[in-house]
């Protein structure tokens, strides 16, 4: 894995990772253009704009935007995005949550979790200085079905994986050999500080025990890479993974 101090890597050939603030999201390079995998925090786009620059590229030259869901730190820079031309898709479950990011479902009170777990604390302080109180929603097509390849380069196949949310979707890049899975499996909790494979914490999950159930749908891309929404990438097979979930349960 090529990796840069400025939280970018390239965990798989052609997928640029961008991390600030503990939030991940992917530009893919493929055959016929890029696409952008979740759209991070508002103040994610200098880094996405030093990635577009090393790789001889710009905004409006993204071909479309794949939401996993609509939480506000995975639709960011979405809005933006649309305005220099860059169409956004998501599950229609979550075309809602889309357009309101901040209006989501969630089993336990978010404010508990600070108080529970204070190392976490910097995180989310890094969080809000990266624009997490700062998101508009964005109009996202509802074109993203389960079990269908997209017509964006790279052509990833959509998981419908709800729990966290309704509409929630993992995408496989099976030329990258890259499970893309968002927040339905992470290996850093943004609410806990807990390191690993897991759910997120009901602090920002609708439905755990749905979310636990719906990890069975990613067993079948074993073999791939999996870059989650939050956390470093999980390179010892999808089913470790999702038995070390399984283990940790809903918190």
């Amino acid at each position: 894995m090529n990796r840069s101090a400025t939280g970018w890597t390239q965990p798989a050939p052609g997928v640029h990772r961008i991390d600030v603030a503990h939030v991940n999201c992917y530009l893919i390079e493929a055959e016929g253009g890029l696409t952008l995998v979740d759209a991070g925090l508002p103040r994610s786009a200098r880094l996405l704009d030093s990635v577009l620059s090393r790789i001889g590229a710009r905004r409006g030259d993204i071909d479309a935007v794949l939401l996993t869901h609509g939480h506000f730190d995975h639709v960011g820079m979405a809005r933006s995005l649309a305005g220099e031309g860059v169409a956004s898709l998501v599950h229609p479950a979550d075309a809602r949550l889309a357009r309101h990011p901040y209006r989501y479902s969630h089993e336990a009170p978010i404010w508990s979790y600070p108080l529970r777990h204070p190392r976490i604390v910097p995180s989310m302080l890094a969080m809000v200085g990266n624009g997490a109180l700062t998101v508009r929603g964005v109009d996202a097509a509802p074109g993203v079905a389960d079990g269908e390849a997209l017509d964006v380069p790279g052509r990833p196949r959509a998981i419908w994986t709800p729990g966290h949310t309704d509409g929630h979707c993992a995408f496989f890049f099976e030329s990258a050999g890259a499970l893309l899975c968002g927040d339905a499996l992470v290996t850093l909790d943004p609410y806990t500080g807990m390191r690993g494979p897991q759910i997120v914490a009901g602090a920002a999950t609708a439905d755990s025990t749905r979310a636990l159930a719906s990890l069975d749908m990613l067993r079948e891309v074993d073999d791939s890479i999996l870059l989650p929404g939050h956390g470093d990438p999980w390179t010892r097979g999808a089913g470790s993974a999702i038995d070390a979930a399984l283990r940790a349960g809903a918190h």
